[in-house]
């Protein structure tokens, strides 16, 4: 996707405000005394003014970005289904008649003049896919706020709930507990006074396409720079609402909120939406003026449920007045306590499926504050919290039943998003999962299979329509409405293998979790992608093997003046890992052994990886590397091969890793936030373990993370929080090629440590621990009377499990 860069003096000076507003606030908040031992605890001294310091929480559909404002609250809304326009298709009925042409342009070495004819000819129509939404923000403006003497607000990844500590010191204390229900569907939040009682106006501000003026996080944007001191009585405006957006009172203690998403690109809005919130109090609650108002409480409990109209991309005929009102008046019904009770019950056991000490206890600075050292101080807490994190970010955003995770999750306060918050699918949507088997939450990847099965559908109408092949494809970019032309331009779209891509993540998920129903229901995914390139690939005319045309390396620009090009590495990696793990698939469901030979022998017709003329992995079939314009771009696509791949190993492919890490040394350490996560799982996975490590300390350094721990692109992209926790893993427990191996990458910062839960290929979980650098105790558990080939350090050992499914590894 394209990229907006960022100069040193923007980091530099950015960071040297920011750190100085930190330091301000600790000192306004000096009565707090710091605390340590809050292992799985982001926690802060002072409210958020950005929503990248606005703590996120999630129950997969529904997201709320809570700031913990003294004067005024401020709750961000996002409901996973709310995107822009409804049901399209963009394919160009020009498509297949104009291939010819541009391949033989291709051929011929006239690149411009076939990014010309393709921009002309194949493009989508229209040229843009559409956009996540927001549905805005509440806004609770309380009665006589004061500067507080005492503060504290803080996210609890053990818990999943946000909570507000504050207190003048006179007359009032008060707590405000925040959570969104699985179960219940609900954001609940509860607040409570310890002293005084409780007053405010609860006010919607409606979805908006631009920024709040001045609330551009300072980190990544020299231009709008905050005050060094925190603005304690902080409030914003509530605008009018958006044209067709009603907000009204819905029976006692409630307003119902309503509205119709955006038309873009020409396809028109065909979505409605609507909220409704219900307040359970002890004090006066009234409607008045367009806001609700509760005065002279003790306890408040506003529950908060959101829907649309989207039923599947292809029907929008859904209720979501009705499924709000039911929703909230069913969690009405029930007490606090039994509402936080199921919280806690749904929760607590996917995020404690895994453990991580990396051998330090927390600091006792706040969370921001340790984010800005992390660059250039040791923190092994803060990245074990780090890691924590993005399983608590993809609990939090990906559950079944739920659309997949976007570029930001479920989180975002625009109707425009930096690049639609789209599925970008060359990289960002697959990196999103690539932690999520390894790290006990095999579970939250039912979202993305859905993907898969839906795009299958659509993308069967593009391969027929642009490309006249059997099977199904889908470009680098989908939406809800899985849309699956190609966008943006030919430099960024013209790439025919997303598709393929996300049925390796697919099999990828199988392998982990050994699921005996899975292949059947994969099968006929992967076979109809497979089916796709049998019909596409071409003979290279030199004569190195098939090869897709066109297409590009994403997003990548090669000597010639252009990004299109024929068999890119990247195309030829992916492909044979599809037609590979879908032989594999079909050999489960036994079936159809004439198709899969005939998969076996294209497979070994495709052109091979090769080294270029300064040592590196080449990125195109010819050696253009040293010739291209960006020599440190943010993509490293053709070393998909190493990972998520393991085509190229230390292990049967030395020569090619060396060129591969030719290819990163020239490249560079530090991309884009999920760039530089790439990087950090490359390097893990070639056992370099210190090399990973100070990878790892830019990406959770103030240059790429924000106080919130987001990942900043910049800005936000929730794909570096799970890349730089897949990297994490592949530093402590590999698996590949039919090996596990322990502790592959060890940086010398972790000398000892723990991890519970981690799981293997094969449905293997593993517990570990280490001190002073070596192995002390290895557990594994699986299928009973399964065998398992270990690898540390001095070579393979493999056991069998036993009748319990557990072994032990000794060194």
């Amino acid at each position: 996707m394209p990229v907006r860069h960022l100069s040193r003096r923007d980091v530099l000076t950015a960071t040297a405000a920011t750190a100085a507003m930190a330091l301000a606030s600790s000192a306004a908040m000096a009565k707090i005394p710091a605390k340590s031992g809050r292992k799985n605890t982001l926690w802060y001294r002072q409210p958020a003014r950005f929503w990248e310091e606005a703590l996120p929480l999630g129950n997969g559909r529904v997201g709320a970005m809570v700031f913990g404002r003294v004067a005024q609250e401020r709750i961000q809304l996002n409901e996973d289904t709310l995107w822009s326009g409804g049901p399209y298709r963009a394919d160009s009925p020009e498509a297949y008649g104009a291939l010819p042409e541009v391949r033989k342009l291709i051929v011929d070495g006239k690149y411009k003049e076939a990014t010309d004819f393709a921009s002309q000819k194949i493009m989508g129509r229209p040229l843009s896919q559409m956009a996540y939404g927001t549905l805005g923000d509440l806004l609770l403006t309380f009665e006589g706020a004061t500067k507080p003497e005492a503060y504290e607000r803080q996210l609890d990844l053990a818990t999943a709930i946000a909570t507000t500590t504050l207190s003048d010191g006179v007359a009032h204390d008060s707590v405000r507990e925040t959570f969104v229900s699985a179960p219940d569907q609900v954001v609940v939040m509860r607040l409570e006074a310890r002293k005084g009682a409780i007053g405010f106006d609860l006010s919607w501000r409606g979805p908006r396409s631009v920024k709040i003026p001045g609330a551009v996080y300072a980190g990544h944007d020299a231009k709008l720079m905050p005050p060094a001191t925190t603005d304690w009585l902080m409030t914003e405006a509530a605008e009018p609402l958006p044209e067709g957006a009603v907000m009204s009172s819905d029976g006692a203690g409630a307003i119902l909120c309503t509205g119709r998403n955006e038309e873009s690109a020409t396809i028109p809005a065909a979505l409605t939406y609507a909220f409704r919130v219900k307040i359970i109090s002890d004090g006066r609650v009234t409607f008045d003026d367009g806001k609700l108002r509760v005065r002279g409480a003790k306890t408040v409990t506003l529950l908060i449920a959101a829907a649309t109209s989207f039923v599947t991309y292809a029907d929008v005929s859904g209720d979501p007045v009705a499924k709000v009102r039911k929703q909230t008046e069913a969690a009405a019904s029930k007490s606090y306590a039994s509402l936080k009770r199921a919280h806690l019950a749904d929760y607590q056991p996917l995020f404690r499926t895994v453990s991580l000490d990396l051998g330090a206890e927390p600091a006792g600075e706040p969370t921001d504050r340790r984010v800005q050292a992390a660059a250039t101080k040791d923190d092994p807490a803060l990245q074990a919290l780090y890691f924590q994190y993005a399983r608590y970010l993809m609990i939090s955003s990906s559950r079944p039943g739920t659309q997949a995770a976007n570029l930001q999750g479920i989180w975002n306060e625009l109707t425009t998003p930096p690049w639609g918050s789209k599925y970008t699918i060359n990289i960002n949507t697959e990196m999103n999962y690539w932690p999520a088997d390894p790290a006990g939450l095999g579970v939250c990847v039912e979202p993305l299979i859905r993907l898969v099965e839906d795009l299958a559908v659509t993308g069967a109408k593009t391969a027929r329509t642009m490309y006249n092949a059997r099977g199904w494809m889908a470009h680098h970019n989908t939406d809800i409405w899985r849309a699956s032309a190609p966008i943006d331009g030919p430099m960024w779209g013209l790439w025919p293998c997303g598709g393929a891509w996300l049925c390796n993540s697919l099999w990828d998920h199988y392998d982990y979790s050994r699921d005996p129903a899975l292949p059947a229901r994969f099968y006929p995914l992967m076979k109809g992608a497979s089916l796709f390139f049998l019909d596409t690939l071409i003979e290279d005319p030199k004569g190195r093997g098939l090869v897709t045309s066109p297409s590009v390396s994403p997003e990548n620009q090669h000597p010639f003046g252009s990004s299109l090009c024929a068999g890119p590495a990247m195309d030829r990696q992916i492909i044979r890992d599809l037609f590979a793990h879908t032989i594999a698939c079909g050999q489960l469901t036994g079936e159809e052994a004439g198709f899969l030979a005939q998969l076996k022998q294209v497979h070994d017709r495709l052109a091979p990886d090769q080294i270029g003329k300064a040592g590196q992995l080449q990125e195109w079939l010819d050696d253009w590397d040293t010739a291209a314009p960006e020599q440190q771009h943010r993509h490293v696509s053709h070393l998909y091969g190493v990972y998520p791949s393991d085509q190229i190993n230390v292990r049967d492919t030395p020569e090619l890793i060396r060129a591969a890490q030719q290819t990163l040394k020239v490249r560079g350490d530090m991309a884009t936030g999920w760039g530089t996560a790439w990087r950090l799982c490359l390097w893990a996975r070639m056992g370099e373990g210190d090399h990973a490590y100070r990878i790892l300390k830019d990406l959770v350094g103030p240059e790429r993370t924000y106080p919130n721990l987001f990942d900043a692109h910049p800005p936000f992209q929730i794909d570096g929080n799970f890349g730089g926790a897949a990297g994490i893993i592949e530093m402590l427990l590999q698996s590949w090629g039919g090996d596990i191996r322990l502790l592959p990458a060890l940086p010398s910062a972790w000398p000892s440590g723990e991890v519970k839960g981690l799981k293997a290929r094969g449905a293997i979980t593993v517990d570990l621990a280490w001190r002073d650098g070596a192995l002390t105790r290895c557990d594994l558990k699986g299928r009973p009377g399964s065998t398992v080939r270990v690898i540390y350090r001095d070579g393979p050992k493999t056991l069998t499990l036993g009748a319990d499914g557990t072994a032990r590894f000794t060194a």
